[in-house]
């Protein structure tokens, strides 16, 4: 089904006629993939992930939130990415799982805009926040005796808030110019979600803005962020070989750790993909589908994990915690059968 409108050459880019047919679909159906075989049970394994995802980020949220001394720069990138991993695989997985198991594959116009908008927003926050933590990392290694006067509380809260500012107006200024397209080709969209690309070639009228606009997307929201990671790391490196002992190099690295595997869990599968489709001009839609929907939904669940597990701060304040809650369980059940056998 679609909406026609008549608009002027001018409200239209790329139509010439004065009162051009412009044609603005109620809806698109998502095709997801081509010939892959039983892919429901895909996305229940993307349902799981989801769940495990919320989980896994809300506990590290309350752990950095509800513990004093873990309110400083770096936890606060880190409950950033949290906060970031929970919106980017809501903004993914519920839609496909609905698409794909509940064969609901119809998604409005309105709904197509807003989930286009939100995915690209934080995916983009995504590969932003890594690289406020790779300047965090740069400030304490590189620049140890003044990193707690360099880099407050205060300067990282701005600095976050810039970061989310940034991929705001482009994410904005690309999905305007999708209401400026008309779609009088198909409404399939070769995709598992409202992705920009597949959306925008479909339509019939110009879309050079669209593809500058896409661009722009993966040079400022994943190369620039990537190109400043490499420079933090460069430097870092720099000041751990002037460290005398081999263990104080070790020690000094190995705070770079979590950080660096959520770098690479992140980056390598897209960069992988856009090697692949600049070195051969194509890459199979199912291949691209499975790439892309698990660089998009396996760093929100993993980014948790990595840093739990490899945070030393964040592993003692989580064995505290266990054992408040054992000591107040074992009182509770002393209580109880103090109780049960004094008055029965």
């Amino acid at each position: 089904s679609t909406e026609i409108v008549s608009k002027s050459s001018s409200e239209v880019s790329g139509v010439t006629d004065l009162n051009a047919t412009f044609v603005r679909p109620l809806g698109f159906y998502i095709k997801g993939f081509n010939s892959l075989q039983n892919t429901h049970y895909y996305f229940i394994f993307l349902l799981f992930v989801y769940i495990a995802t919320v989980l896994s980020n809300v506990i590290l949220m309350s752990v950095i939130l509800f513990v004093d001394n873990l309110h400083t720069p770096k936890y606060i990138a880190i409950f950033t990415l949290s906060v970031v991993d929970i919106s980017c695989s809501t903004a993914i997985i519920p839609k496909c799982v609905d698409a794909f198991l509940m064969n609901s594959k119809f998604i409005s116009y309105e709904s197509c805009l807003a989930q286009m908008f939100f995915v690209h927003y934080f995916s983009a926050m995504e590969s932003f926040t890594l690289a406020v933590l790779a300047y965090d990392r740069f400030i304490s290694i590189c620049f140890p005796l003044h990193c707690h006067t360099i880099n407050t509380n205060t300067r990282m809260i701005i600095i976050i808030v810039i970061s989310w500012a940034i991929p705001l107006v482009l994410t904005v200024v690309g999905v305007h110019l999708i209401t400026h397209l008309s779609f009088c080709k198909s409404t399939v969209i070769n995709s598992y979600f409202c992705d920009y690309r597949p959306v925008y070639i479909l339509a019939c009228n110009d879309i050079s803005a669209n593809m500058i606009i896409s661009g722009c997307f993966s040079f400022g929201f994943i190369f620039i962020p990537l190109i400043v990671i490499i420079l933090s790391y460069a430097c870092i490196i720099v000041a751990v070989m002037k460290i005398a002992s081999a263990e104080g190099k070790w020690k000094t690295f190995k705070t770079c750790t979590a950080h660096l595997i959520l770098v690479a869990i992140f980056y390598l599968p897209l960069l992988g993909t856009y090697l692949t489709v600049m070195s051969t001009q194509f890459i199979d839609t199912d291949v691209r589908i499975l790439n892309t929907t698990l660089s998009a939904t396996l760093p929100p669940l993993l980014n948790p994990i990595v840093y739990t597990l490899k945070t030393d701060e964040i592993m003692e304040q989580i064995r505290k915690l266990v054992r408040k809650r054992k000591t107040k369980s074992l009182i509770c059940y002393n209580v109880f059968f103090f109780l049960i056998n004094k008055y029965y």
